[in-house]
């Protein structure tokens, strides 16, 4: 596939956890470097991804990341949330790309003509790329999360709704990083409220 070093993929990672941001990235890839390895960050393994990550981060024309934090989830809900990370990771991009291509078909208002490309995460490279930075970045926030609160196991399950994380949160409540606009998020606080 030809890429187009003028083109930014941009992809999100963390809509569904019950804690931490949600991560987006935009990346410009460099026509000239061999991307054949990229992939959909979910289809990888962490090892893997970290190696990619150190490559793309290396050999991209540009990347950045944006993120909305959990305060910014509940105060605007999760779509509007991503959508603010997106645009935060695509302004941070130097140059400015002429063309925006955004895994989904959500498209945030940008500064700059965009594309919604479903599936796209395993379909443009540069939409792969942005997928894998934005996981790395992400995991590496959550492990670090844990070193703060590592009663709730942040660095095994990035926040998901696990059994032992909704375990946890009904044990001992939210902690600060965790979305208080999610159902079992509120129903661990309206427990704790109880007692």
């Amino acid at each position: 596939m030809l890429i187009d070093p003028y083109a930014a993929g941009v992809d999100e990672v963390g809509r569904g956890p019950l804690a931490g941001p949600v991560v987006a990235a935009a990346v410009c890839l460099d026509p000239e470097h061999d991307w054949s390895a990229l992939r959909d960050s979910k289809r990888l393994s962490a090892k893997r991804r970290t190696q990619l990550n150190a490559q793309i981060r290396a050999h991209a024309i540009a990347w950045n990341i944006g993120m909305a934090s959990a305060s910014e989830i509940d105060a605007l809900n999760i779509r509007q949330a991503t959508k603010l990370a997106m645009q935060r990771a695509l302004a941070g991009l130097a140059p400015l790309p002429r063309l925006a291509l955004v895994d989904g078909n959500d498209l945030p208002v940008l500064n700059c003509p965009a594309r919604a490309v479903v599936g796209g995460d395993g379909l443009i490279p540069a939409i792969s790329a942005a997928s894998i930075i934005a996981k790395v970045y992400r995991d590496e926030l959550l492990t670090a999360l844990h070193q703060r609160f590592p009663e709730y196991g942040f660095d095994q399950h990035r926040g998901y709704p696990t059994a032992f994380h909704r375990e946890q949160l009904a044990r001992l409540g939210p902690c600060v990083e965790h979305r208080r606009s999610f159902a079992p998020v509120r129903e661990a606080l309206a427990l704790k409220r109880d007692l």
